[in-house]
């Protein structure tokens, strides 16, 4: 279940972002939580909201993307 938290600054985390990430900032971080959960964060509002998430759905959704296998989405 993917869960929100209000402020992303005050979790106990240590944030990362990826090496070749956008110079000016714009991308997501993310840290794992004692419990092995992965929380997510906008790196430009690093005070703003958090996502959580199952560390098993997470890293399917990784590496997903890395693959291309996502279907994109139409609305």
């Amino acid at each position: 279940m993917t869960q929100a938290h209000p402020v992303a600054s005050a979790l106990p985390v240590v944030w990362r972002k990826a090496t070749d990430s956008n110079p000016n900032d714009d991308c997501v971080e993310c840290g794992t939580l004692e419990d092995g959960v992965v929380v997510t964060r906008d790196s430009k509002n690093p005070h703003g909201p958090a996502l959580a998430f199952p560390a098993a759905k997470f890293y399917a959704f990784t590496a997903a993307v890395a693959a291309g296998t996502l279907v994109p989405v139409t609305e």
